[in-house]
């Protein structure tokens, strides 16, 4: 495709499957969080969800939190600083290595997780009510196995090559 015929027509660059996950989960996460600053917790924000995605309920080491959201140590470190101003969480020290902190929730941080497991599922019931409970399943599923590299329901194996016996 030429350059003038691209620039021309760029609504190949509007309707990609990854615009509408891009848009969907924007969406999504912008219901959650106006779910949670309805319920109080107007002092979170989207990038705060992230530490709290990955971090165990027993707490987790810096390296691994950002390991786990794929950010550097550092972008890490400034997060939990964000959250431990909002006290969702707190630094503590890693009794198997004195230099090592374990972060972990706080008594306020376990009080959003509850609450912002009550948003997801909110929000994933209004989907349901726009979307109907078997297109949300299937969506579900077939995001499930694309992330997961697995084939999805219904697809149709090759079949195998033909081959001419002599």
């Amino acid at each position: 495709m030429s350059a003038a015929r691209v620039a021309a027509d760029p609504a190949w660059r509007y309707a990609t499957i990854g615009r509408y996950l891009h848009n969907a989960a924007r969406k999504f996460d912008a219901r959650v969080l106006a779910i949670l600053s309805e319920q109080g917790w107007e002092d979170v924000r989207l990038v705060h969800i992230t530490l709290t995605r990955a971090l165990d309920f027993s707490g987790t080491r810096l390296t691994e939190l950002a390991k786990r959201a794929a950010m550097t140590k550092q972008a890490m470190g400034e997060l939990v600083d964000e959250c431990e101003r909002i006290q969702l969480v707190e630094r503590t020290a890693d009794p198997t290595d004195g230099r090592a902190k374990i972060v972990a929730f706080t008594p306020r941080g376990k009080r959003f997780m509850n609450a912002f497991r009550q948003a997801l599922s909110a929000a994933e019931e209004e989907m349901v009510a726009q979307l109907g409970s078997g297109r949300v399943g299937d969506i579900r599923q077939a995001l499930s196995d694309y992330v997961e590299g697995t084939r999805t329901r219904g697809t149709a194996e090759r079949p195998p090559p033909r081959v001419r016996v002599k």
